[in-house]
């Protein structure tokens, strides 16, 4: 069930050099939502900007949900002023969330940059359920590593790849999964959880093909509406055209279309 709402910011705090936890009061409906999901949040009543913008569930508690954003525009910046006490206009929850992971699969979360926000709340379903999980987490450099301390403290294991080798693996983090799942004894017994760039996803989906293992990816598109009208958001799938904000943004791996498709027909 989705509900708009105005609901009271009851913290708002940084959580890295460009990022932000924002803690919201949580409506019946999205105290009931699923990892994966997301919402549209009006960052401002006034015209400007004119458009929602959407942000994934990073945790719900109780009757709390939060929500971890970076500072990249001009809205992000306006929320990024928003005081504990104001009210902020919400629809949610919106979208299709993470599966459940088949009974005594071995669960791989994989996020890149902020494709940790969404991640955490599918960590603590997981956890929840009396179920481990091994975490990899990337970014270029140590400075934008987010949640390895939430993750820990839920009991999973967590592995570490930046780009220029300041923690962990020195490398892509497609590059230490890989490394992950040939180490792994019957590797088409796992399970890959992942939201990141769309050039991460890509070597996510290439890696559960080679090792023959599902993969289910929350895609980062532009949504204007997210509601499904505007169709703004759509990409190419063996299905047809789906749009990632109603019939995703979570996609099983094999199901999306990574290379743009040649028109049919002469010229």
């Amino acid at each position: 069930m989705t509900a708009r709402t105005r609901v009271k910011i009851l913290n708002h705090k940084k959580a890295g050099p460009r990022h932000y936890l924002l803690k919201l009061e949580a409506p019946f409906s999205i105290s009931k939502a699923r990892a994966g999901q997301f919402v549209q949040i009006r960052v401002s009543d006034t015209l400007e900007p004119f458009l929602r913008r959407p942000f994934s569930i990073h945790r719900v508690e109780g009757s709390a949900f939060e929500v971890l954003y970076e500072v990249l525009g001009r809205a992000s910046k306006i929320l990024s002023r928003a005081r504990t006490g104001e009210l902020l206009d919400v629809i949610g929850p919106l979208g299709n969330g993470f599966p459940e992971p088949p009974p005594g699969a071995r669960v791989i979360l994989v996020a890149g940059g902020m494709g940790v926000a969404p991640l955490v709340f599918l960590a603590e379903q997981i956890a929840a359920k009396n179920r481990k999980a091994l975490v990899l987490l990337g970014a270029r450099d140590k400075a934008g590593l987010l949640c390895e301390k939430d993750f820990r403290i839920l009991g999973a294991e967590v592995m570490i790849a930046t780009d220029n080798g300041s923690k962990g693996f020195k490398g892509r983090i497609s590059v230490l999964l890989k490394s992950v799942l040939q180490a792994g004894a019957r590797s088409q017994e796992a399970v890959i959880y992942s939201c990141g760039p769309r050039p991460m996803l890509r070597e996510m989906a290439g890696l559960s093909r080679e090792f023959n293992v599902n993969a289910w990816l929350s895609l980062e598109e532009h949504m204007a509406c997210g509601l499904g009208a505007c169709l703004g958001c759509v990409v190419d799938t063996v299905d047809g055209y789906r749009r990632v904000c109603k019939e995703g943004p979570v996609f099983e791996s094999s199901r999306i279309i990574w290379e743009k498709r040649k028109p049919k027909g002469g010229g």
